[in-house]
């Protein structure tokens, strides 16, 4: 406990970090502040509970969804703009030309970015607008009531954008997860006091059984978020004038999990299309009405095992767009370069390749398990709140973010000769040399 104080003293001590800290909780105080504000012109008291992917939705923005909030669609279409302007980036050759510009083409992209967003905040308010407020709730003219708050529901959008870039520049960690991480954390004690509540005192034992197996479940996630193979780098011995550089090893870290939660947010966004596409001939097709019973429960073994076997393959697929072999080889061979027993070139290649192939399986049957864990908590009898946190997109996140900005916060404290966080042990990234960024 004492070292924990020394520590905590060590971080604000540091100006920088300490102003960097506070800017931080100021921007995320404001983006919760704002969830709590409801769109002019709507009865709060008439709103229900979100259901199915809006109740996912809700999750991510700790509620907003559900309040009818100014920021009730959060930073989710900027994400999404984000997305499509990724894939854009592997499959057009005009974006890859421009990703290669440097500074002036991830400016251009980020502006392609900001009024992709805009676009897509406007379609998905639509939709949100048509689909979860019910008209008893809304208590002025209708027409005006959705002009007002299409105009409002994109303002709250690119405001969230802003204090996500804010919190980039002037805090600490990415400003994007953060709004995420705070908005599925936000709702983390109330479903904690629901479920010891409904356990009641003669649950109490079942009670602390399910906090127990979700701290093991958490420390599974963080091993699967650090996990990495090091693939061990030689560099040939240049001699310039009376020094000798190079003839180090170092390691090129290849991560289990390279696709981040990528594949799971894939996943999760076509699980939602057999259900709705069912919805269209429900009414003259028994198959249809079958398939639509079956993809709407995300408790039946056909939803998971379908859920399962699709975030395997765009685990193969997102971590084949994002690592890129040949990329890796070229860089090495560029530097001097080389695997010890492996040429320079092709082979190079093959065997990064190979490696890649060998730990990307056990990572997609992992990531595939963490993400159908929610499913298998809720049957076993927690709360269907509760269980959210027992993984998915909302836990991989939450762990990937907090992970993020704990190394950046000991990054501060090494280079200001500070002891780190930690005692023993080390959070990956921080002080591994890695031989290809």
């Amino acid at each position: 406990m004492k070292r924990f104080i020394t520590t905590i003293k060590n971080i604000f001590a540091i100006e920088e970090l300490r102003v960097r800290i506070i800017n931080t909780l100021g921007f995320l105080l404001i983006f919760r502040l704002g969830s709590y504000v409801v769109l002019p012109g709507v009865d709060s008291s008439q709103l229900g509970e979100a259901q199915g992917i809006f109740g996912l939705l809700d999750v991510f923005l700790g509620g907003a969804f559900s309040r009818a909030s100014i920021f009730a669609l959060g930073i989710m279409p900027y994400i999404s703009a984000s997305i499509v302007l990724q894939l854009l980036t592997v499959a057009v050759p005009y974006f890859q030309k421009m990703q290669k510009e440097g500074e002036s083409g991830r400016k251009k992209i980020t502006q392609i970015t900001r009024v992709l967003t805009i676009v897509i905040t406007l379609a998905q308010g639509t939709g949100y607008l048509a689909a979860t407020i019910p008209a008893e709730a809304i208590i002025i003219d209708p027409a005006l009531f959705r002009i007002a708050a299409m105009i409002i529901l994109t303002a709250g959008t690119i405001f969230c954008m802003w204090l996500g870039e804010k919190i980039t520049d002037k805090g600490i960690g990415n400003g994007i997860s953060m709004l995420i991480m705070i908005g599925i954390i936000a709702r983390l004690p109330g479903e904690l006091v629901f479920e010891a509540s409904a356990k009641g005192m003669s649950g109490a034992l079942l009670f602390i059984i399910e906090i127990l197996a979700l701290y093991f479940v958490v420390m599974g996630v963080v091993m699967l978020t650090q996990a990495t193979r090091r693939v061990p780098v030689q560099y040939a011995k240049q001699v310039v004038g009376k020094k000798v550089y190079g003839g180090q090893r170092q390691y090129i870290p290849l991560k289990v999990n390279s696709s981040g939660v990528m594949p799971i947010i894939f996943a999760q966004s076509l699980m939602f299309l057999p259900a709705m596409i069912a919805s269209i001939w429900s009414d003259t097709s028994d198959l249809a009405v079958y398939i639509g019973s079956t993809f709407s429960n995300i408790l039946s073994w056909q939803y998971n095992l379908v859920f399962a076997i699709m975030i395997i393959l765009f685990t193969f697929f997102y971590t084949a767009i994002t690592v890129n072999p040949n990329q890796i080889a070229d860089d090495m061979k560029r530097n001097g370069g080389f695997i010890p027993g492996i040429k320079p070139g092709k082979p190079t290649s093959e065997f990064i390749d190979n490696i890649l192939s060998k730990i990307t399986l056990p990572g997609s049957f992992f990531l595939a398990i963490v993400a159908i864990l929610p499913a298998f908590a809720t049957l076993a009898g927690v709360s269907q709140g509760f269980s959210q946190f027992y993984g998915g997109t909302s836990l991989l996140i939450m762990v990937g973010v907090i992970l993020d900005t704990l190394q950046q916060i000991e990054s501060y404290l090494l280079m200001r000769h500070y002891e780190g966080m930690m005692k023993s042990g080390k959070i990956k990234g921080r002080s591994q040399n890695a031989a290809v960024a």
